[in-house]
């Protein structure tokens, strides 16, 4: 199964990852990084298929994923 890791000091909170991902399985978290951001989570890892598109998004470069 993928796993999607979000750097979480690194993201400020530009949204791109949540409206490319094809699945809709990205979400703001309610907490804050240290600069006062919401960063993305992966509320639904199952339905995960491991496109990529959220860390091709970021501009930030602040999400891997794994296959």
């Amino acid at each position: 199964m993928p796993e999607i890791k979000v750097d979480v000091e690194r993201c400020k909170g530009c949204e791109l990852c949540i409206i490319n991902c094809p699945k809709e399985i990205l979400r703001f978290s309610e907490d804050f990084n240290e600069k006062g951001y919401h960063y993305p989570e992966c509320f639904e890892p199952e339905s995960c298929t491991g496109c990529a598109m959220c860390a091709i998004m970021c501009p930030e470069v602040a999400i891997e994923v794994y296959k």
